[in-house]
């Protein structure tokens, strides 16, 4: 643990100080934690990516580490009265394991599945995947940041080899000299953010957002492109076709740096401008305004977000603007490039790391023999008895408690009953369940339906490193240690894995360089039950160290994609955070990507010719709206930890559906009069705010909210064939009066 200043207060008790990070987004700002007596304040800090700033969520962090609905004992479910009742972790511990092997038993080691969130610390989304694919032996292991980056990660990877969310430092952003933004609302999502945006205007640059509403990022911009939504990859393509026809393609660069532009020409020449007005609703004269700002710009950068990934089409509509940035030539050049805005706080390392379906550690693939002897070779086992890929979260969460599906499911940092889509069918999924485990420091709806809770630390109080949107790694450093009956996740699936003694004799919970005993030479060297427990408790001890985790992490990921190897505790704290490839502890880290190459097997990047196609619901006289949704500013993913801050809950209270005056009028609907919103999935209620900032055609809902006003039951769950992105960002609804 790293200490802050230290100075004398009223109290004669000197305030304990750490430098750390917000829990939230994955901007990851810097802050100072000061404990004094007890009373956790937060501080601002001076870091890269918020120079001091914090948005109202992060300044008001701290309020829940002492909430009154703060969980501090494990709950069990009493089969009498159904109900959740306080139980020592002994008792929840053993109803896990007698559960997880009672299912195993009946229906194989896939029935048992595992879901993690891109909230958790590279070195428990690491140890979640090892305890999956080791401990259970399953293949059957996915997260939420499924629902977040995957489009963005699965276009980047085809494209340039490599997935990272911004491959250049945050700060290019001020020195831009136009900067397009489709999909991304950063003024409510992540405020700091703005200031580089506010830098870039003041040197005379140009920023234009693409979005259906004119959101607060939106009414800062030079030019707003309105679309409707789903149209977004209509747009990319005309704006790619006025840039061969206006001659703004750099031709050199395209030659020597990439391949495959000949289809992407032949598909963007039927583009033309006023067939993609006609398709979006964006005028031909804002494509062109666009299209120039871009060209004729020194430096020029394009980031896309959810709005344009959350589709059925997602990957392809990235893939888009990609091709967009390459035939620019945009991509290496200082302040200029491609990238994407990552929405959770390690929603980058969480994805890097094994939770992810079809990954292992270092952004190996999990169906590669190379990577699979790699990591079995860390982890001390045989490579044929790893897994092999799973599937991806919305298919996961849709299996649960079917005949083929897994029976049993452990939730860690996810809260699915309202961040899914179609989330009513996902909710009765979970409740199919013989065995749910959920591990959260709040009542989430979700924990709400489990058999087993257990209370967990919060991020001010264990340490472990973050890897936020830069592809920067940083330290999260524990203020203080977690109430008495919390435990940390890695303490958690530490102490599981001893109850399920792994699936191999010669399996280590962590491969530690010291003298570390395995499983087989403990059972060997133990002349009673007492020194068996006692290897064991050093196994744990040394299994929910996150210091040592890290350092196998390390080893796991070097030579893979996202190498750690050469990144340390030690060398974070050194600098503002170690930015990943870094392979060498001796050598530089790569703050900046592609100015040499790109990590393709000819170091080229590739364009993809991609084609515009409808919604995978359209509206019609039954469901004449589009409907699409995104977040407030002082709330942040589903809910659990904001709605229960008192400065937030007023900032935010309710959920609303957001209509424009000209639809409500044709509806009778009065400005806060209660409405709901119905698909062919189910419906919501809220209050109608009447808002010119949205199409006629199109209403906007917020998903932090569950129960009635439940934006998700409604929401499309028709996924991207690629990534596995569901349809969060349109589908086909209808708006009805609630009567009195």
């Amino acid at each position: 643990m790293t200490d802050g200043a230290r100075s004398a207060t009223a109290s004669g008790h000197p305030p304990r100080e750490v430098a750390t990070h917000c829990p939230y987004c994955a901007l990851q700002c810097g802050m100072t934690l000061r404990d004094q007596d007890g009373r956790v304040s937060v501080l601002p800090r001076q870091f890269p990516t918020n120079r001091g700033g914090l948005c109202q969520k992060g300044w008001t962090s701290a309020e829940l580490l002492t909430h009154p609905d703060r969980l501090t004992t494990p709950l069990l479910r009493d089969p009498a009265s159904g109900e959740l009742r306080p139980a020592s972790w002994e008792a929840a511990l053993d109803r896990i394991a007698t559960g997880i092997g009672e299912v195993q038993r009946r229906h194989g080691r896939d029935a048992v599945a595992v879901f993690g969130g891109g909230g958790l610390t590279n070195e428990k989304a690491y140890a979640l995947g090892k305890f999956a694919r080791v401990t259970l032996g399953t293949r059957n292991i996915d997260y939420n940041g499924r629902f977040c980056m995957s489009s963005a990660a699965a276009a980047g990877m085809r494209a340039f080899g490599v997935d990272r969310g911004l491959p250049f430092p945050l700060s290019d952003l001020g020195h831009a000299d136009t900067l397009l933004l489709v999909g991304a609302n950063p003024a409510e999502t992540m405020p700091p953010l703005v200031r580089w945006l506010t830098e870039l205007r003041q040197r005379g640059g140009t920023l234009i957002v693409v979005d259906p509403r004119v959101t607060a990022t939106a009414r800062q911009a030079d030019l707003h492109l309105q679309p409707l939504p789903g149209t977004d990859l209509a747009v990319a393509n005309a704006l790619l076709h006025l840039a061969l026809t206006e001659g703004y393609v750099d031709d050199d660069y395209v030659a020597t740096r990439t391949t495959g532009f000949t289809d992407v020409r032949r598909t963007v020449a039927g583009w033309w401008p006023a067939r993609a007005e006609a398709l979006s609703g964006v005028p031909v004269a804002d494509l062109e305004a666009t299209a120039r700002a871009l060209g004729t710009a020194e430096r020029a950068i394009i980031l896309t977000a959810r709005g344009a990934e959350q589709h059925a089409k997602g990957v392809d509509t990235v893939t888009a603007f990609v091709n967009l940035a390459l035939a620019l030539g945009l991509p290496g050049r200082p302040g200029s490039g491609y990238g994407c805005l990552t929405g959770q706080g390690n929603g980058q390392g969480g994805r890097e790391h094994g939770q992810k379906a079809d990954q292992l550690p270092g952004y190996r693939r999990i169906d590669d023999p190379a990577a699979r002897a790699h990591v079995a070779q860390v982890w001390g086992v045989s490579a044929d008895d790893l897994p092999g890929p799973g599937v991806p979260a919305y298919q996961l969460l849709d299996s649960l408690g079917t005949s083929d599906g897994p029976r049993a499911l452990l939730v860690f940092g996810s809260n699915p009953v309202v961040s899914a889509p179609r989330a009513a069918r996902i909710e009765s999924r979970l409740r199919d369940l013989d065995l749910l485990v959920v591990t959260d420091l709040l009542l989430s709806e979700t924990a709400a339906l489990a058999d087993v809770v257990l209370p967990t630390a919060q991020w001010a109080e264990e340490d472990g490193t973050m890897t936020n949107l830069e592809g920067r790694v940083l330290r999260r450093r524990a203020l203080r240690p977690p109430p008495p009956g919390v435990r940390t996740d890695l303490a958690i699936l530490a102490t599981l894995t001893t109850r399920l003694k792994g699936r191999a004799p010669s399996y280590r919970l962590v491969h530690s360089k010291g003298p570390l005993l395995t499983a087989a030479s403990a059972a060997d060297s133990a002349a009673d039950s007492a020194a068996e427990a006692a290897v064991d408790g050093e196994r744990e001890a040394l299994a929910a160290d996150p210091r040592t985790v890290f350092a196998e992490l390390r080893r796991a990921s070097a030579g893979g994609i996202a190498d750690y190897a050469g990144i340390d505790w030690d060398r974070i704290d050194a600098a503002d955070g170690v930015f990943w490839p870094c392979p060498s502890e001796d050598g530089p880290d790569s703050p900046r990507l592609f100015a040499d190459g790109f990590p393709t097997p000819d170091g080229r990047a590739r364009f993809h010719p991609v084609e515009h196609r409808p919604a995978a619901e359209e509206v019609c006289a039954e469901y004449p709206l589009h409907f699409t949704t995104g977040r407030v500013l002082a709330q942040y993913q589903s809910g659990t930890q904001t709605r229960r801050v008192a400065a937030l809950r007023q900032a935010a209270p309710d959920a609303f559906v957001e209509l424009h005056p000209d639809l409500a009028g044709r509806l009778g609907v009065a400005d806060g009069e209660p409405v709901r919103v119905l698909s062919r999935r189910g419906e919501f209620r809220a209050p109608a705010r009447l808002s010119p900032a949205i199409r006629p055609d199109t209403v906007f809902a917020p998903f932090h909210w569950g129960g009635a006003a439940r934006a998700n039951s409604v929401t499309n769950d028709a996924v991207d064939p690629i990534s596995g992105m569901p349809e969060f960002k349109i589908c086909a609804v209808r708006v009805e009066r609630v009567a009195s």
